[in-house]
């Protein structure tokens, strides 16, 4: 066995389990991990600097191959169903070993790395992750937070991550639904990752774990699925909201700086990243539609499952031959607009809930109060609409629980009551913004104009709506501002924007008993108050 790399004296594999591998590559950097990847046959050279790789089998999550350990520590605590499914602690020890055994003679890649940007450190996450690939390591340094020489030279991990994508499970023995998995072991603090390839398993998977240890550990530090940024005078905004609602889009502004594009938690006078990185979709990309992200893809960044130019490096971004979600991966500082360390001091001021609704129902803005918010920040709804699914001929309704189900281990409500509390104390402003249709659902309206929506959360940001009249719809109930800056009047209430008004009456009926139907799921356990800021039916 050989060590090479920059790594504490006193770390040492053998208590993750590793015996007998080839040779441990300890934190290497990400020009080294590239040649590697590049050596081993594992990636090549985009024209731009950044490296393309491929994930093989998997291009995306596999949620129900995504488990968490019962045990002591769990079995009360998790919300157990679907999204979390229980898995038996002998198994998952056995599991580990076997995944152990399968690295014996192989190079490993590891690498100390930081969840959590808070100035306190009772919210840090130290984090050892152990990798299969090259490009696997080089995307959690792109991912997470990276310290300096003198702290991992005294770095003691408080999680162990273990990716081997080339282990393929055997479900009958095993107790895995099929070959691939991602396994949360929360007693022993340790994730495996097996059978896949995709890098998106390493960071929802401490995401997952985040989710679980802020809220039980301290009931101040509310873990979100949202992006966030800054104001010159240090006013912050979240962003909350489902793919392809405009999250990463509108959070990307020239005039506030970035905290970061998807994973954040609301602590006691701070908002601070998880991450270190983007992990950002790149179907269709352009420099005049996503220009930060388009900068952002040179030397470091990762590249996976696109096409190129045919007979050059230059990256087809409109190719779809391997899959729709095409993605980048790179380091936060990339961004040249971004803050550094990725946190900001104070509560937010403002909170956008963005929805893509293709029935064109909802206003394009409109104000929520404390208990709508929890509402629908626990519908957590957007509209897919026709050709996203096989078999999907109309807008289908989309609730995600907190914007977030899949990676959420505790009940909803837990998190939206945390939500409600800090929403009372801070005297947040919460917005509802509908980037999808209007005058129609799809197929017969158009989509709101994003320079619209722009104005729209420009207004709400630099405190123009305070100084307007609303009126109130009458079926959902939020306030709908009478006018807006640099938007059409009439664009604002969505109902005058359909030739026909009762087609849009009756339209909003139907998803006024979605969003009842989806709620009933939470009904037990969350507050009558919530329960009534919901749609009249």
């Amino acid at each position: 066995m050989q060590e090479l790399g920059l790594k504490n004296p006193t770390a040492s594999l053998e208590s993750a389990g590793l015996k007998h591998y080839k040779t441990a590559y300890w934190n290497l950097s990400p020009e080294e991990l590239a040649e590697h990847s590049i050596q081993k046959g594992m990636g090549q050279l985009a024209d731009s600097g950044a490296l393309v790789i491929y994930t093989g089998e998997f291009t995306g999550r596999s949620p129900d191959d995504r488990f968490i350990v019962k045990d002591s520590m769990t079995a009360s605590k998790v919300h157990w169903g679907k999204v979390n499914i229980p898995f038996e602690p002998k198994k998952f020890d056995k599991l580990w070993r076997k995944c152990c055994a399968y690295l014996k003679k192989k190079d490993v890649y590891v690498r100390d790395l930081r969840a959590n940007a808070s100035a306190n450190p009772d919210y840090q996450l130290r984090l050892r992750v152990i990798t299969e690939y090259p490009w696997s390591n080089q995307f959690a340094n792109n991912m997470f937070l990276r310290p300096d020489h003198a702290e991992i030279l005294g770095f003691d991990p408080r999680w162990t991550v273990l990716c081997v994508p080339g282990f393929k499970a055997d479900p009958a023995v095993d107790g895995t639904r099929q070959h691939n998995f991602a396994i949360v072991n929360v007693k022993k603090r340790q994730l495996l990752i097996g059978g896949t390839g995709y890098t998106g398993e390493i960071k929802k998977g401490i995401f997952s774990v985040i989710n679980f240890v802020l809220p039980t550990r301290t009931n101040d530090a509310l873990p979100m699925h949202c992006s966030a940024n800054v104001g010159a005078k240090g006013d912050i905004a979240l962003f909350f909201g489902l793919s392809g609602t405009g999250k990463t889009t509108l959070s990307a502004d020239p005039n506030r700086p970035l905290i970061g594009d998807d994973e954040h938690a609301w602590a006691s006078g701070e908002v601070f990243n998880f991450e270190g990185g983007c992990y950002a979709k790149t179907i269709d990309l352009t420099e005049e539609k996503e220009p930060d992200i388009f900068r952002a893809i040179r030397h470091g960044a990762i590249l996976e499952n696109v096409g190129f130019v045919e007979g050059t490096r230059h990256v087809d971004y409109a190719n779809r031959s391997i899959t729709e979600n095409t993605r980048v991966s790179y380091p936060i500082h990339h961004i040249a607009n971004a803050v550094t360390p990725s946190r900001a001091e104070g509560d937010p001021q403002n909170i956008f809930f963005l929805t893509c609704d293709a029935y064109g129902v909802l206003p394009p803005i409109s104000r929520l109060s404390p208990e709508q918010a929890m509402y629908y920040f626990i519908s957590g709804y957007t509209a897919r609409v026709a050709g996203t699914e096989v078999g999907v001929k109309e807008p289908k309704s989309v609730f995600s629980a907190c914007f977030g189900a899949p990676f959420l281990p505790l009940h909803p409500t837990k998190y939206a009551d945390l939500l409600g509390r800090k929403l009372r104390k801070s005297k947040a402003k919460v917005w509802l913004i509908n980037t999808g249709w209007s005058g129609g659902p799809y197929g017969t309206g158009s989509r709101i104009k994003l320079p619209y929506t722009r104005a729209m959360i420009t207004a709400a940001l630099n405190g123009a709506l305070d100084q307007v009249e609303y009126h109130e719809h009458p079926v959902f109930g939020m306030q709908i501002p009478k006018i807006c800056a640099h938007v059409p009047d009439h664009i604002l209430n969505p109902r005058e924007t359909w030739q026909d008004k009762g087609a849009y009456d009756a339209k909003a009926a139907q998803l006024a008993r979605e969003f009842s139907d989806n709620f009933k799921k939470f009904a037990d356990q969350a507050k009558p108050e919530i329960a009534a800021a919901g749609p009249r039916l």
